[in-house]
């Protein structure tokens, strides 16, 4: 059987004037993969996650996702997506109700379809208590939560998340690749960005940028093995060098 891949990447790259901020990568993701997307801080991966998104057009290269061009059809692939960016995504002057019946109307869904979804997330999340919060006055770690529920709300066929658990706790982080499992076996892929090397063990496959470009791909005992190291930390080590 043929395994469907979802995001095909061919020689991708972005110049801002003379500087590359991604260059020249390539990679596939297959259909249910939760796909880890690691780097420090400045490799790359927001910018590569943006043209992804059809946030941002590509200098070169080309992409698909979802069977759509990254610059042609960016209409059609922010339908068939769901993004959940590195910035608070939310709107603070909603409440948590109201963020999902915004955004699940602009994702197209009915009333009927809005209010299912509303009372599947407040449940799932157990946020009875606040479901009529202002999403300002709810802690970081919540917001994550509903941010990624929110991202998710349409049922799209792959979910960005750009560094999704940074500045929150390790309990919070642990409690939201939960989620991250249930969407995966909901059928949803997963492109996750994050600069915790610790979260690569939580992927079924790891793609490694140092200064824009892909220097490692695989899953991670092929990287383990392939770098004859102990942790994803000291490939990353190794590869910086």
């Amino acid at each position: 059987m043929i395994e469907e891949k979802v995001i095909i990447a061919k020689d991708l790259t972005r110049t801002f004037g003379k500087f590359t901020a991604v260059d020249h990568i390539s990679f596939d993701v297959k259909r249910g993969e939760i796909f880890g997307f690691l780097g420090a801080n400045g490799a790359g991966k927001t910018t590569a996650i943006k043209m992804l998104t059809g946030i941002l057009s590509s200098s070169s290269g080309q992409a698909t996702v979802a069977g759509f061009d990254i610059n042609k059809d960016r209409n059609r692939l922010k339908e068939n997506i769901g993004y959940m960016s590195q910035k608070f995504s939310l709107y603070e002057d909603l409440t948590l109700k109201e963020n999902i019946k915004f955004y699940g109307g602009i994702y197209g869904l009915n009333n009927a379809e809005i209010a299912k979804k509303t009372g599947e997330i407040v449940e799932r999340l157990d946020l009875q208590e606040i479901e009529n919060t202002l999403i300002a006055e709810i802690p970081l770690g919540w917001k994550q939560k509903i941010a990624f529920s929110v991202a998710i709300v349409h049922n799209p066929k792959i979910v960005f998340l750009d560094e999704p658990t940074s500045g929150v706790d390790p309990i919070t982080r642990r409690q939201f690749w939960n989620l991250i499992y249930e969407a995966a076996e909901n059928g949803i892929t997963v492109f996750v960005t994050t600069h915790y090397m610790d979260e690569a063990e939580y992927c079924d496959r790891i793609s490694m940028m140092v200064e824009g470009r892909i220097e490692a791909l695989g899953s991670l005992q092929e990287l383990l093995t392939k770098y004859e190291a102990t942790s994803m930390d000291e490939v990353f080590i190794k590869l910086a060098r």
